[in-house]
């Protein structure tokens, strides 16, 4: 595949870390945002490889691991109706509710089924019009484009028993609560790079001013990472807080035009809760009122449900990057991927998963934190 083996090279990425370490005068804080990100400095071990000059810390960019514990039991509430077929990508199937998940709804005669594209499961509607089909439309805005033409194709299409249980959350309002809670560490950030290929940077440009962080358009190799890394370290360095673009082969400034036109045409901006770590203000997207006969929450009516997250998980401060996921009391004991507490231990992207499958436990640190 083009442009996939130069960002593997493994003397590019020695010459990015020489040069990053030759760099710094102190070491220095950056959050990658993305979960996916967050696997590949793990897998690769990039973290430790740069062990006295960049500190990584994981932030909130896993989709499912925000999913907010209400919003799983919504989804548990509507996917265990006899007349109701339950779709989600496969992702969502273990993530723990207040008490079960949607593989055990499944088990038990639920009729939830794994989908590709949100336009399968209208398209499931379309065949099965005696069932109503419900779609789970989780994400960031990297999947929000395809969740609204879902939407916008039903209401073209005239198909009523099609609707979505909406929980997309934003990533700029995400940064700001960060960069404003007063233990924050963070001193750059990674930006996601599917996230800005579909909504550009714009909306980093006044972060970055404001609060004076850099902030790295960054891909997904580790080449990318450590480019993104060298990038923020340059600008720390020099005093400099500006937003740039490392991924320049798949992002644009201002995005993709017309899926920023068509998200904004079928969702708005609204309070969200985040799991772990609570409601932040605008940070989320909720359908336009002239789209209310597709959303799940009204046609349901579990609008108003609301749970109290387990004291033991520890996701939020994982999430924010308050904590490392062996820093969790619960990690790896209460907490597994055959026994999640939490989001963050099963999610592909999860921080905790990718500590505990990629990290071999990191058992020298749990036992540090337990201690």
């Amino acid at each position: 595949m083009k442009y996939l083996a130069e960002y593997r090279d493994t003397d590019i990425a020695r010459t990015l870390i020489a040069r990053i370490k030759a760099r710094v005068t102190r070491r220095w804080t950056l959050m990658e945002v993305c979960g996916g990100q967050t696997h590949t400095i793990v897998r690769q071990g990039l973290d430790e490889l740069l062990e006295g000059a960049v500190e990584m810390i994981h932030g909130p960019g896993c989709p499912v691991c925000v999913t907010p514990l209400e919003q799983i039991d919504k989804a548990l509430a509507i996917a265990a109706r006899p007349n109701v077929i339950f779709t989600s990508f496969g992702d969502m199937l273990r993530v723990p509710g207040s008490e079960c998940d949607l593989q055990q709804v499944r088990a038990r005669g639920g009729d939830v089924k794994v989908v590709y594209s949100p336009l399968d499961a209208l398209a499931l509607a379309q065949r099965h019009p005696e069932k109503e089909v419900v779609f789970f439309a989780v994400g960031f805005e990297t999947t929000a484009p395809a969740n609204a033409m879902s939407v916008w194709r039903a209401r073209e299409l005239g198909v009523s028993n099609f609707s979505v249980l909406v929980s997309h959350v934003t990533v700029p309002p995400a940064i700001t609560a960060i960069l404003e809670a007063p233990d924050n560490r963070v001193q750059g950030f990674l930006a996601a790079g599917h996230v800005c290929a579909v909504m550009g940077y714009t909306e980093y440009e006044p972060i970055a001013a404001k609060y004076k962080v850099p902030i790295i358009v960054t891909g997904f190799e580790p080449v990318d990472i450590l480019e993104g890394m060298a990038m923020a370290v340059n600008q720390l360095e020099e005093g400099r807080h500006e937003v740039e673009n490392q991924y320049v082969r798949s992002v644009r400034r201002t995005g993709t035009e017309p899926a920023r036109a068509l998200v904004a045409q079928v969702f708005e901006l609204a309070n969200r809760q985040w799991r772990g770590i609570g409601e932040i203000p605008m940070s989320g997207l909720r359908l336009r009122d002239e789209f209310a006969a597709y959303d799940a929450e009204r046609k349901f009516g579990v609008g108003g449900l609301k749970v109290t997250e387990p004291e033991a998980c520890k996701a939020g401060a994982v999430l924010t990057g308050r904590i490392k996921p062996p820093q969790c009391p619960a990690f790896g004991t209460l907490c597994t991927p055959e026994r999640p507490l939490g989001a963050p231990m099963v999610s592909t992207e999860g921080a905790c998963s990718a500590y505990y499958n990629l990290a071999k436990y990191r058992t020298s640190e749990s036992a540090e934190a337990a201690s």
